[in-house]
């Protein structure tokens, strides 16, 4: 399991053994996915334009693909839209994401061992839900309807 890269002498380690150089718009796109926790490729981009020269969209996309790459961020799917990153080394978890409100609610992947054993068993398929994205319609949203 890659390890969270926590500064900007290791993110350099990282790149220089891969025959890469550290560049100011690498460390910004790193930066901002520690920071923004999970993130579009848009969110990444407004947090960090202006600050250095030359970060347009297609710089982040580009990025994004190369520490993905290197195995220091990953993206999951929340919605029809674009990606979300996090950073590689962020624990696994499980997104509930309302079909109504949009709200995005973190939980455990314990919580999918029943439906993970069921398929295993049907299937022989091991489910992988560390980073999985369930739509539906959240207690709230539920509520409402009452």
């Amino acid at each position: 399991m890659p390890t969270e890269v926590e500064t900007e002498t290791e993110l350099a380690a990282v790149l220089r053994s891969k025959g890469l150089r550290m560049t100011a718009q690498r460390q910004l796109v790193l930066e901002a996915v520690r920071a923004l926790g999970h993130a579009t490729p848009e969110q990444i981009h407004e947090r960090i334009r202006g600050q250095v020269d030359g970060v347009n969209i297609t710089t982040v996309y580009r990025t994004l693909d190369l520490l993905e790459e290197l195995q220091l961020v990953s993206h999951t799917h929340l919605s029809h839209g674009a990606p979300t990153y996090h950073l590689a080394g962020d624990r696994g978890h499980a997104h509930l994401v309302c079909h109504r409100c949009g709200r995005i609610t973190e939980v455990e992947p314990t919580l999918f061992a029943n439906a993970r054993k069921e398929v295993a068993d049907a299937t022989g398929f091991i489910m992988d839900v560390g980073h999985v994205a369930v739509f539906g319609t959240c207690a709230e949203c539920l509520e409402k309807d009452q």
